[in-house]
């Protein structure tokens, strides 16, 4: 292309005409270069960011832990098996360990957790976010992919109505450079460029505030006690290498063991529990833990001269009214949406997000017109992200909750592997407008998770007796528990997805009655509590609810379900029908 003048640009020259210009090389940013790299060889790339690399391994940002849509992503779709294999380490699943006593010692603190190495087709890992962010740009130079790093997009005019949008960059040797490009992705985080400059910010109803650190050392939960029973539980794999979470009434705590040798710590807090004013120092943060989680502070005490940084952020959920546009414009990663870090999702809706962008870019860089189709991905996303959103709001008080808590982690969890993870390791959510079935089934779906994240903030409101429960609960001591976290990676054709998907569906319709029969059979047999009597009459004439107690009565025939991952009871000992009247 030969060279052209903009009165307000200076000179642009080919090389400063690109096809994208992604704005921000942090996690979203360079995964996307890669990912569309990889799916579009020819395209041309720039990739913006500000910070100068490489990174400090143990990079100050939020976002350390995978789960499976992630892990999928980072080494199928992008191909970083063997950097996640060398450079980074293999997560043991999440663990939970409920408040107990004092929480003084873990071995008498209910654990949810595997004994059990999960299998490598469902793996998923611990990240240095540095040592990652590194590796990609390294990546995308041997790809041919510009990487501007310490660079900074001081002017960002879209033109919709004109071939390219323009951009003026300084970059770190002081110079400036007025870029073209057609599409514009911002992938700049909470900072939202884009967003912020569109008016598209959009607040949500979930309320948080986290604070986390690094020390330079591994922290070991397994040497928190030498009681040899305890240490027994796991048959094969590291406590250490799970991402472990110590809960307590509105607040929990996570350890993150990194291959840089560091551990991330964090707590993430209700403010209506917890006072932000007093976790925002590290002082601060120190003394709350020796209040709520001693024995976790005193294992940071004594390597508090190993601290490597102390970082806050307050009410940090936040929505976009929009996330991509046929006007070549889309938001990536945190730059659109930010939920919580409890369950990890953040790398997942990169994944997301990223493929869809890709999807999207593709087509319009081959010349179609995009219009309806940036309007279904925007929708399928938001969609998503929203459907996410409900599984954290007003859900913090259940932490103090062990056995509900437990109960909806483990849901939580099911149908996390039953819809969203199933259809993402088979490639549809870019296809959905194609699949007017499953987008049938996913409107059930979500029907029935806002109705069970609302029981389960109605069962923890009234049920605060202590309950007996076995001390480990492990995953897959739950047959369906196993058969969902597998059945991802079934490879399935067209027309089994199509059956796949429909029968989880109704499977989580039926795990969900159960979950409302069994709890509802309780509250009924107790009518000397007044509060659990009228909490009973109202999930009684509650019709969606007994719609869902329907479809397990129906289904609890063809397919039965134990009980056990409800009641939480030794695994030896038999299990109820979880019927109702």
């Amino acid at each position: 292309m030969d060279a052209t003048e903009h009165e307000d640009h200076g000179p642009a020259t080919a090389r400063d005409t690109v096809d994208v210009a992604v704005i921000g090389g942090g996690a979203a940013g360079l995964t996307l270069a890669l990912h569309l790299r990889e799916q579009r060889p020819g395209t041309r790339i720039v990739v913006l960011e500000r910070q100068a690399h490489p990174v400090p391994e143990a990079a100050h940002k939020v976002g350390e832990s995978t789960v499976e849509i992630a892990g999928y992503y980072l080494r199928e779709v992008l191909g970083l098996e063997e950097h996640l294999r060398s450079q980074q380490l293999k997560k043991y699943g999440l663990r939970v360990f409920f408040s107990k006593d004092g929480n003084d010692d873990i071995t008498r603190r209910v654990e949810l957790g595997h004994a059990v190495r999960p299998p490598g087709a469902v793996g998923t890992y611990q990240l240095d976010r540095g040592r990652l962010e590194n590796a990609l740009g390294a990546e995308l130079g041997a790809r041919g992919v510009e990487f501007l790093s310490g660079a900074k997009a001081d002017a960002v005019e879209l033109l919709p109505d004109e071939e390219h949008h323009r951009l003026t960059v300084h970059t770190e040797d002081g110079a400036v450079r007025h870029i073209r490009a057609r599409w514009v992705v911002d992938a700049t985080g909470r900072a939202s460029l884009l967003k912020r400059r569109l008016g598209l910010a959009k607040k949500v109803g979930h309320r948080a505030n986290a604070v986390w650190f690094r020390v330079g050392c591994p922290i070991d939960v397994d040497q928190w006690s030498d009681d040899p029973g305890w240490r027994a539980r796991i048959e094969e794999g590291r406590r250490e290498l799970s991402t472990n979470h110590l809960m307590g009434p509105g607040y929990w705590v996570w350890l993150i063991r990194l291959a840089s040798g560091s551990t991330s710590v964090g707590i993430v807090t209700d403010p209506g529990f917890h006072s932000f004013d007093g976790l925002n120092r590290f002082e601060r943060a120190l003394d709350w833990l020796d209040r709520h989680e001693p024995q976790c502070a005193g294992v940071i005490r004594r390597h508090r001269d190993q601290l490597q940084d102390f970082r806050v952020m307050k009410d940090y959920a936040y929505s976009s009214e929009q996330v991509f546009s046929a006007d070549r414009w889309c938001l990536a990663g945190e730059a659109g949406v930010f939920l919580d870090p409890l369950y990890s999702p953040g790398l997942d809706l990169i994944a997301i997000s990223n493929s869809l962008i890709v999807d999207l870019l593709t087509h319009a860089l081959d010349g179609e017109d995009v219009e309806e189709l940036a309007a279904i991905h925007n929708q399928v996303f938001l969609l998503i992200a929203e459907g996410w959103l409900s599984i954290y709001e007003n859900q913090y008080a259940l932490m103090g909750h062990a056995r509900v808590m437990l109960s909806k982690v483990i849901w939580d969890t099911a149908v996390y592997w039953a819809v969203p993870g199933l259809l993402y390791f088979h490639d549809v959510l870019r296809h959905l407008v194609d699949r007017p079935d499953m987008v049938t089934g996913l409107a059930r779906f979500s029907a029935a998770s806002r109705e069970v994240q609302r029981f389960f903030r109605e069962w923890g409101a009234v049920d605060d007796e202590p309950h007996e429960q076995t001390p480990f609960v492990r995953f897959y001591d739950f047959d369906f528990m196993r058969s969902l976290h597998i059945g991802m990676t079934a490879g399935l054709s067209d027309e089994e997805l199509n059956t796949r998907f429909a029968d989880n569906i109704t499977f989580i319709e039926h795990l969900s009655g159960q979950l409302v029969a069994t709890v509802l059979a309780e509250f009924e047999a107790q009518p000397w509590n007044p509060a659990k009597a009228e909490q009973a009459k109202r999930w009684r004439a509650d019709e969606a609810l007994m719609a869902l107690v329907e479809v397990h009565l129906r289904e609890r025939g063809a397919r039965p379900l134990s009980d056990q991952w409800i009641r939480l009871r030794p695994a030896d000992e038999a299990v109820g029908t979880g019927e109702t009247r």
